[in-house]
């Protein structure tokens, strides 16, 4: 499994879209992988999972976007400004979601 591509990247580069992050730090990387463990649950690493269920891959990826996007603003590298209250909700309302309309 390649994690970074899968999980991180695109959460992580969500996370400096909807800050407008002006350059990317260390301490963001180091965010984005804090957010990707702390979502794989007890009962995950009982079962061997070392990563938290692909099925989850928006709600993982919001997740990452905010901490990614928190830390932007922490480091005074956001230009999104005010920050949002609720970044997950925010991370979640900038995602394309795939939709196909019947034009029939």
């Amino acid at each position: 499994m390649q994690a970074n591509n899968a999980y991180i990247f695109p959460g992580f580069g969500l996370g400096l879209v909807m800050s407008g992050a002006i350059r990317v730090h260390d301490d963001m990387l180091l965010a984005a992988s804090e957010a990707l463990a702390n979502q794989v649950t007890e009962e995950s690493y009982k079962k061997g999972m070392t990563y938290p269920p692909f099925t989850d891959i928006r709600k993982i990826s919001a997740n990452i976007a905010a901490n990614v996007a928190a830390k932007a603003y922490e480091l005074g590298l956001a230009t999104h400004l005010p920050r949002p209250e609720n970044l997950v909700k925010y991370a979640e309302s900038c995602m394309y979601t795939p939709l196909y309309r019947n034009y029939r």
